[in-house]
């Protein structure tokens, strides 16, 4: 029986030779620089740009060069060939495999960048300071990668920095994150010293040349006596990992056969792909050492979109029947909208990744939310800043097509015919709100747009309007990511703004089960036109994190079905404001129970006012509380300040629950409410003169002290 055919005849590029790769890490860790040297290496570049002097390919925006740090990921593609086993030294200019790449943010406020990204993508190289080892950040993406079972590559960074120790890194990141690390390229000497990578699998040394231009050139030699002691232990470790994770080499080691250097390759392999080993590489990305060597692992332990499990989904938002839509371009079209963004010349770039079949220009595909047809203008594929038309994209590509309406983030598009649904990323909602106004009369119609053009594009922040002052709320996930967005407005829209102080983005809740009626009686001899409408529910509290549940045990006899999706509506109406301080609520189950109608005064609007009515009865009865975000904050500091940093984040409410030392600094992790961390940037700086630095993600929401309490009321009124 021949094998399934995969690859349209019209492709470049075959499946099985395609990647589709993240480079995801802590801030500062050396992702960018990483991504340049990678575009350099394999040709898609002649001119190296860096981070520092704010001429890196894929940080594009104004924004990112002026601060030196990723806000938006870029997509840019390359192609690499991998190295002849006969070859001595090697030029990179060989374009036999073609890998896709990802550079995403470090900063925590831009954290939804890396939650869509490693939603689409097939592998992930993380990458880790050689000094610094296992960072919060890294943490946040480890569990993201996690949670979307994406296998993973380790590159051990600047190992060329003063205390860096590879070692060191690789038993942080077993021991702080659980995972099953295995060094597969171990550099040879650090600092100064650096100067290329013991090959583990194949027992052999990479020096890289320091004369020749940037690190492009490399030797395969003799491995010293101390280099080979070290090699093989290292290949005797990775060898019983093998055996442990990998039945096919175990059978071979039960057995007494020989275990070759492909047979290790190819289980590594097997390992990497069902996320059950992690190999580890070593280098120096800025000093143009070990790049190279992490593409060919890239190339072969990485899964292809083949090797990747097929894309699964559900009929439609009801049901539970799962569709697959396994990777091929003879299969019918099913792609993930990833990501938006507004171009300032091709207008709204739609970003997908295409799980299976084709799209092309002029294609009329459905989106599975609204169930609507869309053609397709345009099919573009992105190198950061810079944009190709191409005719059609295949199974496995990332792209861009232009000519989309009313699409979201997360939404799916499929053939006609072919109805599938794919479980969209999930984001976290925005801690931090302010109120911003235009500068002039002028820049108020622009400024709308730009905040609708900007909140379309990231799913953490939100407009609103407060309906007391009629102001224009923003919010997002920290101070940066407000700052950010008030200079791109500027920049991008030509919108000068003035901003309020940032808010907390405090929430509501009940603590006891409460029922709510709601009635709406109107006389028509009053009104001109009758009303009427009668619900009953049942509130009771969900656990944290669960949101608002709805129970529909509404009988048809009581209520019409015409109406219930009306009713569905009052109540997600009703969670905006609270009664206690007018904030969200959320984590509470609502029991829709019953109610009555009237035969010709009845309407959708009239049920969607009544359920309002009802959950806010319920809402008075059930013990309203206040929920404020807790952080996650993890300070680096050296451990003279540590006294000083834990006094000063006890008096902000936080309990410190974690403490770690490491070449002569403390890690310190706490939680902390979001309230009294307001400015405490520089705070940090003056307690340790500068040379503190932290991060901080939301946790949690945990009710807000009495004493707390009472100051926001005294506060409100």
């Amino acid at each position: 029986m021949s094998a399934p055919v995969h690859n349209s005849p019209n492709r470049e590029y075959p499946l099985e030779r395609t990647r589709n790769i993240g480079i995801a890490a802590h801030i500062d860790a050396g992702k960018t620089t990483l991504t340049e040297r990678i575009l350099f290496y394999t040709g898609m570049i002649h001119k190296l740009g860096e981070v520092h002097d704010g001429q890196a390919t894929t940080d594009w925006m104004q924004q990112e060069q002026d601060r030196g740090i990723t806000i938006t990921s870029a997509a840019v593609t390359c192609t690499w060939k991998q190295l002849e086993e006969e070859a001595v030294v090697k030029n990179f200019t060989g374009q036999d495999q073609r890998v896709n790449i990802i550079d995403t943010p470090g900063h925590v406020d831009f954290t939804a960048e890396v939650e869509r990204s490693l939603r689409v993508l097939d592998g992930v190289v993380v990458v880790f300071c050689g000094v610094a080892g296992v960072q919060p950040q890294s943490e946040t993406v480890w569990r993201q990668a996690d949670k979307y079972e994406v296998p993973r590559i380790i590159f051990v960074n600047k190992m060329d920095r003063t205390g860096a120790d590879f070692q060191a890194v690789v038993e942080d990141v077993r021991e702080k994150l659980k995972a099953n690390a295995v060094p597969v390229l171990i550099p040879i000497g650090s600092e100064d010293d650096l100067s290329g990578q013991i090959d583990v699998v194949n027992l052999r040394s990479v020096t890289y040349s320091d004369s020749d231009l940037l690190g492009s050139t490399y030797e395969l030699g003799e491995l010293t006596p101390d280099q080979l002691e070290v090699a093989e232990s290292a290949r005797e470790s990775l060898i019983e990992a093998l055996v442990d994770a990998d039945d096919e080499l175990g059978m071979k080691f039960l057995d007494e056969e020989e275990i070759t250097s492909e047979d290790i390759k190819a289980a590594l392999r097997r390992a990497t792909v069902a996320n059950k080993l992690i190999p580890v590489v070593g280098g120096s990305a800025f000093k143009n050492k070990g790049v190279q060597g992490l593409l060919d692992a890239v190339i072969d332990y990485l899964p292809s979109p083949i090797d990747a499990r097929a894309a699964v989904g559900t009929k439609d938002a009801e049901s539970t029947d799962l569709v697959e839509a396994p990777a091929s371009d003879m299969g019918k079209t099913c792609a993930l909208v990833f990501k938006l963004w507004s171009d300032k010349y091709v207008g709204k770039l739609v970003f997908i990744r295409v799980y299976s079949g084709t799209i092309s220009k002029g294609d009329q595909i459905i989106n599975s939310r609204t169930g609507k047809k869309t053609r397709i203008g345009r099919v573009i594929q992105i190198q950061a800043s810079d944009h190709k038309d191409v005719d059609t994209c295949y199974a496995g590509d990332i792209a861009a097509v232009v000519g989309m309406k009313n699409v979201r983030t997360g939404d799916t598009i499929h053939a006609d015919g072919f109805d599938i649904m794919l479980e969209p990323p999930a984001f976290p909602d925005p801690v931090i709100s302010m109120a911003v106004e235009p500068k002039t009369t002028a820049d108020s119609d622009k400024m709308s747009d730009a905040l609708a053009r900007l909140s379309d594009e990231d799913p953490t922040f939100t407009v609103s309007t407060d309906e007391e002052t009629g102001q224009t709320i923003i919010a997002g996930m920290g101070e940066l990511h407000l700052e950010i967005i008030r200079s791109r407005m500027e920049l991008e829209f030509s919108v000068q703004s003035n901003a309020g102080k940032p808010q907390i983005a405090y929430r509501e809740t009940i603590t006891t089960d409460a029922k709510g009626e709601g009635k709406l009686i109107i006389d028509k001899e009053v009104a001109g036109k009758g009303q009427y409408a009668h619900v009953t529910l049942n509130l009771s509290p969900n656990q944290r994190g669960e949101g608002i549940t709805i129970d529909n045990k509404i009988d048809h006899s009581d209520v019409p079905k015409i109406y219930h999706e009306s009713v569905m509506q009052g109540v997600r109406e009703a969670a905006i404001n609270g009664v206690l301080m007018g904030y969200p609520v959320i984590d509470v189950h609502v029991t829709l129970t019953g109610g009555s109608s009237h035969e010709t005064d009845s309407s959708e609007q009239s049920f969607k006012t009544a359920t309002v009515l009802a959950m806010r009865n319920a809402y008075e009865q059930g013990a309203s509380i206040l929920l404020e975000p807790i952080m996650t904050v993890d300070v680096d500091t050296p451990e003279e300040y540590q006294g000083d940093i834990i006094g000063d984040l006890n008096r902000r409410r936080g309990q410190i629950s974690e403490i770690d030392s490491r070449n002569g600094f403390s890690q310190i992790k706490a939680e902390v409410p979001l309230g009294p961390m307001f400015g405490y940037s520089t705070d940090m700086r003056s307690l340790s003169k500068g040379r503190a630095s932290f991060s901080m993600e939301p946790k949690c929401f945990e009710e807000v002290p009495a004493n707390e309490m009472a100051r926001l009321k005294e506060q409100m009124y």
